[in-house]
């Protein structure tokens, strides 16, 4: 007997909306062929099961899920893909994924999804994908939202060369100089730089921002996008120092610099 036909792995992209205190209508920040492509896997492999749950109450309630959300078969990525990366770090060796596909190779198709935005792009899942590949497993991207291209678009930086650089250090003095290496990059290559925090922290890197960074540096922070409280605003340093406005503490946010 042959082998069945595998499946197909889906990433299915999230609303930007998971920690904000205000949800934007899916279908306002989803598009339906996207949504209905959810409605119709059983089976999932995410970054949080309880937030992949509430999502895909929130596709139920437009497109009928193709199983009751009780019987939908969620994994989680293991937790030390969240912690070191899916490529490792540090001398850790890149998580194999393989084993969580072994519904795609019985022939069943699996959505791939994060809490927000697209998988695999500033959120875990790439090992997944990486294994799809080596597994002989066609990979389908579906059209969604992806806030570090929609902050780029919205900062007036340069589009054509830019770079996401993840995470800062925490430690103030490593921070700094991390954000002055940046800038001298930006600065002499043209190139804009994108980076994130966790919530909590906003305030406190965007104070270093502003304090190291020179005064006609260009300086962006995009948060809430694709809902009505949506803040986008892009200035000099000098701009910001004389018009002091900090991110809160709540909101995601894409932070970029540049010329």
């Amino acid at each position: 007997m042959s082998a069945p036909q595998p499946g197909t792995l889906y990433l299915v992209p999230a609303p930007l909306d998971f920690g904000c205190d205000v949800q934007a209508p899916l279908q306002d920040a989803l598009p339906a062929g996207t949504l209905q492509a959810a409605a119709r896997l059983t089976h999932w492999i995410c970054e949080n099961a309880k937030s992949t749950r509430a999502y895909l109450k929130r596709v139920d309630a437009l497109y009928p899920l193709a199983v009751p959300l009780q019987q939908q078969q969620i994994t989680e990525l293991p937790r030390e893909v969240h912690k070191k990366g899916d490529h490792g770090g540090k001398g850790a060796a890149p998580f194999d994924a393989k084993p969580l596909l072994a519904a795609a190779l019985a022939g069943q198709d699996v959505g791939l999804v994060s809490e927000a935005g697209m998988p695999a792009v500033a959120d875990p899942g790439s090992s997944v994908v990486r294994a799809a590949h080596d597994l002989g497993i066609a990979v389908a991207p579906l059209v969604g939202p992806v806030s570090l291209l929609l902050a780029l678009a919205a900062s007036g930086m340069n589009g054509q060369n830019f770079a996401f650089t993840g995470y800062l250090p925490q430690d103030g003095t490593e921070r700094s100089q991390r954000i002055r290496e940046l800038e001298a990059l930006a600065l002499r290559s043209g190139q804009t730089q994108l980076f994130i925090e966790t919530p909590y922290r906003n305030a406190a890197l965007w104070q270093a921002l502003v304090q190291t960074l020179q005064p006609a540096t260009r300086l962006a922070l995009a948060s809430g996008l694709t809902l009505p409280t949506a803040r986008i605003q892009s200035r000099t340093v000098s701009q910001w120092r004389q018009q002091p406005s900090a991110p809160d503490n709540r909101t995601p946010v894409v932070f970029a610099l540049g010329r």
